[in-house]
């Protein structure tokens, strides 16, 4: 069969055996991601999943948990030999957290699209059904997953006595609870919360930190509901972007390069002055769209809205909307 004629997954199989018998890739090391491979390859996510998938299924790589796939130990030169017994693993290496932390390590990876209860049985090396033994399907699994990621917030030793402080500090420790997870933006939305421990616990602290200064109950959970929703909004374009580059393989880079053309058209129409005179303000280096940066200072001025209020309540003033 000719190279035009191979599968594009079966070519990206080939080409990571050809690395690991060549020694690009030792026992241990990582195999790229499935959207690493898409972007690579020019191909779709489910064909790099295909390929990830033939991989998993011959013991060429396998799942290390919170590591990722990799190449899979060779028989006789480690500790553990590959498996020869191409059958499932037996149900009592199942657990539901095992379950929940293979779903979390594929949504890291790939997204919550490539998220499937299909895909976590591979990713364990288990019969296709055995994680509904532990979860009752996609839905509860999400929830599951969320709140485990919710339970990684760091909780502080001390208790800020700035009130400013504390809710800095839980946003940020959000924002890089975002960072991590991507997908997680994409669980829930503010009109329909996820009602789960572990984001309960993240409200406690950012409402007690509210709690004695003079505002209202409704106030205090607006605010609580705004600084979610700031790192929320921000977080979802994380997961958006990443979906982006599968999907075009250009980065955000090379995307805004492929619409000079038409930036250029819109400014010198002379129908948006002021939108023309502040890009043209960014020099020769443009303007670069920092998320960090962004959340930062949505952060900034959001705190500084909300000390307003306190002030306002410690003084007995009355703020006009």
């Amino acid at each position: 069969m000719t190279a035009s004629r191979t599968p594009p997954y079966q070519r990206i199989v080939h080409d990571i055996r050809r690395r690991i018998a060549e020694g690009e890739l030792a026992p241990g090391d990582r195999i790229p991601s499935t959207r690493q491979l898409a972007r690579d390859w020019n191909v779709a996510l489910a064909t790099a999943t295909k390929a990830l998938t033939v991989l998993r299924q011959e013991e060429t790589v396998h799942t290390q948990a919170r590591v990722g796939t990799v190449v899979a130990p060779v028989p006789g030169r480690s500790g553990t030999a590959r498996h020869t017994d191409k059958g499932p693993a037996p149900e009592r290496e199942l657990s539901r957290d095992g379950v929940v932390r293979a779903a979390i390590a594929i949504a890291d990876a790939e997204g919550l699209a490539a998220l499937s209860m299909r895909g976590v049985a591979a990713r364990l090396g288990t019969a296709a059904m055995s994680p509904y033994r532990y979860v009752n399907g996609k839905d509860d699994l999400v929830l599951l997953m969320a709140d485990t990621v919710f339970g990684e917030l760091p909780r502080p030793a001390g208790t800020p006595a700035d009130w400013r402080a504390r809710l800095e500090a839980g946003a940020r420790a959000l924002w890089a609870l975002h960072r991590a997870h991507p997908w997680l933006a994409q669980t829930g939305s503010l009109t329909r919360p996820l009602l789960l421990p572990n984001m309960l616990a993240y409200s406690e602290w950012m409402l007690s930190a509210l709690d004695g200064h003079g505002l209202g109950p409704a106030t205090m959970l607006d605010v609580n509901v705004l600084l979610y929703a700031h790192v929320q909004g921000l977080a979802v374009h994380l997961e958006r972007e990443a979906q982006a580059r599968g999907a075009t393989g250009l980065s955000d880079e090379q995307w805004l390069d492929t619409q000079a053309d038409a930036l250029t058209r819109l400014i010198a129409s002379g129908a948006y002055p002021t939108f023309a005179r502040v890009v043209e303000g960014c020099g020769t280096a443009g303007y670069d769209l920092d998320l960090d940066a962004l959340f930062a200072l949505g952060l900034r001025s959001l705190l500084d809205g909300v000390s307003a209020l306190v002030d306002a309540a410690r003084t007995g003033r009355r703020l006009t909307p």
